[in-house]
């Protein structure tokens, strides 16, 4: 095994910290432990990496570095990235994970490593490594759900020809192509991407040379700056850049949305696949067993998105909590901000597969779905075949509410009626109106744009095609 350099031994056995001159002595452990932060934040190692060389290169380029002691840092930083992927650990000293690199860096570079915090301050420091990797998490947010409405646009193209009742508040209110109910789980996840987008182009400002608060004494080139990590965009205001939490507070409230609308389909799914409904069954690699009775076959990933949703609701209520009485500039409270993007991204990142996987392996029983079809769910058609005779819908609504209720009495549905009971409800019903209690005529009468009409539903699922493989 190759031996740390003697450098390097000496650097773990002291004490490395970024702060401390003006102190007599050292931190009470109890302050330690409520400080130090590097369990939570050192995923952001690579872009603190990434950031620092950009900066060591924006040093020089406003001639603070030579270009000696740049390219000296530069490289330095990479034999510590190195090491951090091969698996180095951070130490009992490293309060964060900005504190690690350059206890790192100053093993790896020497002396040179100390010019790297010219200029800059742990606060724009960290708000450019979470925004850094907000945009990645964004990035890749957007590809998950991109394949969730892929399945969603693969199960409606499926159901194109099948019907089933649509509900509100849970009772069966009108006949609706199947493909129709699936994609009104598509476009809320749709308007989650466009909500993601524009969260991600605001936090592709850079914070970076506003240092403390008050800005870098130094003239760096901001707008080079921003440029060479991908920003497109230089914050404003020094003291704002570095208090500023908005773009995680976006983020959040962007998968709040997405939780909510997953458990939203979660819970159709786990409806329809009850026996009282029957109208779907769930693939073997997506369900689960019951320890006690053989016969159950549990929805659990569709459960536990519905029930992660109010964990997304709860990281954006802590970091809303967090700010709203924050002082201006940056305060330590905004340590925690991480917490909850972490929490809510990571989770994300778990369920959206879960889910897509649990949709795309469900089958759906189409003929279960149309025999729940009944012809009282026409209710609204007799009334509508009433107003094309110039009847108004109000007297319309009246006489077919007389038809409803006699049906109710008789213990039978409105198919069931004689002509004679619909001729006694309205004079101008004729015999061709029993066409009106078909479910087909009732889809194909609702051929508006957004409708459930079999043309309309086809336009849906082209624009649903185009919406995925379009940029946002």
């Amino acid at each position: 095994m190759k031996k740390a350099p003697a450098r390097r031994k000496k650097a773990e056995a002291g004490t490395h910290k970024l702060w401390g001159g003006r102190f007599a002595g050292g931190p009470h452990p109890a302050l330690d432990a409520v400080n130090r932060s590097i369990s939570v934040d050192f995923r952001l190692w690579p872009h603190d990496v990434r950031l620092s060389k950009a900066w060591a290169a924006a040093l020089a380029h406003a001639r603070v570095l030579t270009a000696r002691e740049s390219a000296q840092i530069i490289k330095g930083l990479d034999a510590v990235a190195a090491r951090i992927a091969d698996g180095e650990k951070p130490v009992a000293t490293d309060e964060d994970v900005h504190t690690m690199i350059d206890r790192l860096l100053h093993e790896e570079a020497g002396a040179v490593a100390s010019r790297l915090h010219t200029g800059r301050s742990r606060n724009d420091q960290v708000a450019t490594a979470t925004r850094l990797w907000t945009l990645n998490a964004c990035d890749s947010l957007d590809v998950l759900i991109v394949s969730l409405q892929s399945a969603i646009i693969a199960q409606a193209s499926r159901l194109e020809r099948a019907v089933m009742p649509a509900y509100t508040h849970l009772q069966r209110a009108q006949p609706v192509s199947g493909a129709h109910w699936m994609l009104s789980h598509f476009w809320p996840l749709q308007r989650d991407r466009e909500r993601l987008a524009a969260a991600r182009t605001r936090t592709a400002s850079l914070p970076l040379g506003s240092g403390a608060i008050a800005g870098s004494a130094f003239p760096i080139a901001r707008a080079r700056l921003a440029k060479s990590l991908g920003f497109s965009a230089i914050s404003e205001n020094s003291i704002d850049a570095v208090g500023d939490r908005d773009f995680i507070a976006e983020v959040l409230f962007a998968l709040s949305l997405v939780g909510a609308h997953l458990s939203r389909l979660a819970e159709d799914l786990i409806l329809f696949g009850s026996s009282e409904f029957g109208f779907v069954r769930y693939g073997d690699a997506f369900s689960t067993g019951s320890s006690m009775m053989p016969q159950k076959r549990n929805p659990d990933a569709l459960e536990l998105a519905r029930g992660s949703s109010a964990r997304m609701l709860g990281d954006l209520v802590a970091l809303m909590g967090t700010i709203k009485g924050l002082p201006s500039g940056y305060n330590k409270d905004l340590q925690e901000d991480k917490r909850t993007l972490f929490d809510a991204a990571d989770g994300m990142t778990l369920l959206l597969p879960a889910v897509a996987g649990s949709l795309a392996a469900l089958t759906f029983d189409a003929t279960r779905m149309r025999a729940a079809v009944s012809s009282t769910m026409m209710a609204t058609d007799l009334a509508d075949y009433l107003v094309r005779k110039r009847v108004t819908f109000r007297e319309a609504h009246g006489a077919v509410g007389s038809l409803v209720r006699e049906a109710e009495e008789k213990g039978c549905e409105l198919g069931a009626l004689p002509f004679a009971s619909f001729k006694t409800a309205h004079k101008s019903f004729d015999t061709n109106v029993l066409n009106e209690l078909s479910a087909q005529t009732s889809l194909e009468n609702r051929e508006i744009d957004g409708g459930t009409g079999p043309k309309s539903v086809k336009r849906q699922l082209s624009a649903a095609r185009a919406a995925i493989r379009a940029n946002i």
